[in-house]
This record gives C-alpha cells, sequence and structure tokens, in this order.
C-alpha cells in the first residue's frame, strides 16, 4: 500500500478531490490557488485554507509572532494570486503542551499583525492540543466576477511575468538551516524567509487592469508555479530573462551554488507568476507600479506544451518540482 511519503501532497489532494461531488457552476476549479462561490451581482467571494506546521514550515530561529504573521501571509498570498481583496481570517491552532501563556500571546499578536498589514481581520477560530505547533487559516476576500483571474487563461503568444526577484528565500534558508554567510546580504536574505510579503496591491492592480489571463502565488517555487499555468491552461512556456534576485547571484557565487537553481525551485517567495495579453502589457506594468510594485517580463507563453530556460549558452528544460510536503520533509 502507498505511504503519504511515496504519493506526496499533491496525489493526496487530487485523491481527494476524486471523492467530492463538484458544485454547480464553479467559479473557479479544483485546483486554483483558492476557491470561490458566487454571492451575486457580479460579486465573489474568494476562500482559501492554508495549513502552517512547526516542523516543516517554521525555521527554528523564527520567532512564533513571525510563524503566526506568515500561517495569515501565506494564505492572503492565494487571494491576492486571484486579484481578491483579503476581508478576514478564521484561524484554528494546535498547541503543544509546551507552549506557555507568552508564547500564546505572541501567536495572537502575529495573526493580528499579518491580517492587519492587508487591511483583513482575525474573526475568530479554534483550539486544541497537539504534538506539534499548528496554524491553519482560512482567508475570505472579494474580488468582481468578471476581474477573477485563474490558472487557466494563459494563450500563446502571452507574456511571462512576475512580481519581483526569486532565489533569496533559498539562500535565506541555507543561512538559517546550515549557517552559511552572506556578507551584506545577510539581513535581506534571512528577512526574505522570516518576514514574507503577499502581492496584494499588485494583484488587484492586475485584476482590475484586465490584463492578465493567468496568476498563481510562487510560494511553492517558480518552476513548479509555471508548470501549474502549463497543466491549467494547456500550453507552455519559454522564460529567457530568469529573475534571480541580485542578493542570490552573491551568495551562489560565494558558495558555489546555481543561482537558476536557487531561484527556480527554492520556493516560499508569495511572489506573483502571471500572463500578461501583450497588447495591454506597458498597462499591466503601469497598474503596478502605480501602487507601489513592479512587472518583470522573463518569458512567452508559447503553443508546445514544453517548458524551457535559455540562456545565452544553452536552452534546458524547467523540471516540474518544488517544494512539496510529505516527499520534501
Amino acid at each position: 500500500m502507498d505511504s503519504v511519503k511515496e504519493l506526496g501532497e499533491r496525489k493526496i489532494i487530487e485523491l481527494i478531490l476524486e471523492c467530492l461531488d463538484q458544485m454547480p457552476h464553479m467559479p473557479l476549479p479544483f485546483g486554483d490557488d483558492a476557491s470561490a462561490v458566487d454571492l451575486g451581482a457580479d460579486k465573489l467571494a474568494v476562500i482559501n485554507m492554508d495549513m502552517l506546521v512547526g516542523k516543516t514550515d517554521v525555521p527554528r530561529t523564527m520567532s512564533l509572532w513571525q510563524a503566526a504573521r506568515k500561517a495569515a501571509v501565506m494564505n492572503i498570498s492565494d487571494l491576492a494570486a486571484k486579484g481578491a481583496q483579503p476581508l478576514a481570517i478564521l484561524a484554528s491552532i494546535g498547541v503543544p503542551p509546551n507552549i506557555t501563556k507568552a508564547d500564546i500571546q505572541q501567536i495572537g499578536k502575529g495573526l493580528n499583525a499579518g491580517a492587519r498589514e492587508y487591511n483583513a481581520y482575525i474573526l475568530g477560530g479554534d483550539t486544541n492540543e497537539a504534538s506539534d505547533l499548528v496554524i491553519s487559516c482560512m482567508a475570505l476576500g472579494v474580488c468582481k466576477e468578471d476581474q477573477l483571474i485563474k490558472r487557466s487563461g494563459a494563450e500563446p503568444g502571452d507574456y511571462v511575468a512576475v512580481t519581483g526577484f526569486f532565489g533569496k528565500t533559498a539562500a535565506g534558508l541555507k543561512i538559517l538551516m546550515n549557517g552559511l554567510s552572506a556578507s551584506d546580504d545577510r539581513g535581506e536574505l534571512v528577512d526574505s524567509v522570516l518576514m514574507p510579503k503577499a502581492k496584494v496591491k499588485e494583484g488587484i492592480a492586475l485584476a482590475q487592469s484586465k490584463a492578465a489571463t493567468a496568476s498563481i502565488d510562487s510560494s511553492d517555487g517558480l518552476a513548479w508555479s509555471i508548470h501549474e499555468i502549463s497543466r491549467a491552461s494547456n500550453v507552455g512556456f519559454l522564460i529567457d530573462e530568469l529573475p534571480v534576485a541580485p542578493e542570490a547571484e552573491r551568495f551562489a557565487e560565494i558558495h558555489g551554488f546555481d543561482s537558476a537553481e536557487l531561484a527556480l525551485y527554492g520556493g516560499e517567495e508569495y511572489e506573483l507568476v502571471v500572463t500578461i495579453k501583450p497588447g495591454l502589457w506597458q498597462e499591466a506594468k503601469t497598474a503596478v507600479e502605480k501602487v507601489g510594485g513592479s512587472l518583470i517580463k522573463i518569458g512567452l507563453v508559447t503553443k508546445d506544451r514544453q517548458l524551457l530556460l535559455r540562456t545565452d549558452k544553452k536552452t534546458v528544460s524547467i523540471e516540474a518540482r518544488g517544494w512539496e510536503h510529505f516527499k520534501t520533509a
């Protein structure tokens, strides 16, 4: 019999979904970043649930305040990918026996900070005893029906773009877990892990511009995000400008790592990976910049289902790998 380690997170989800009746007229299909319910009057409720577990999601130097904040932010990031404005969060907390009163207060304050950063509120939730710290959040947002951005709308000829550079979190985790040095970049790299940011303003700006044809939150890694859009939209990708963060480049140089590997397969960036109608590229870029963000073009959507990275020296396939619970743990 297959164990969960052999199945992996994605196969487990697939098996569960096969057992479910699908709600009629679902605005978002199973397998997207979030779920949605039609509220009428051109309004959608966009809902997401994600879980943070101490053993797999909390580096040893991360405080409980930071961990709880991250639990809120990682849910909000999935709403951002759909172009939804976050409104409220419910949080269920599994508490191990060694947690103190002060620890509980830090968790509460961290949850509140993560929600309020994006104009949302924690409404309540549940607690229970657990063998490890567990913070499971359900985030609720709203968007107009005609502005919802799915994973499945990318078309050949669209531009591929991201809202930031990649590789910092992979480098930051190596610093935290393995004690590696990073000279002047240490603070920036570590902060990317301990204090992730959701790109809510950027997601809403893209939704309102109606320039984006597909969007995904990149928390499982840039490579995996591209593969997910490829599967949902039945398209391929040619990436010719890999968005490697300068800090990750310098870290890779110091320690002999492959900077492309850090950028493609690290995960936990919480950037948005989007496809943009070529005729609306400037409108999309301007809309994101107006809210203080950036939109970086990294390639093209192709008809061929291949996913390729082209550099000055060679063209290689982008592997379908990234962070996956059970298999990665």
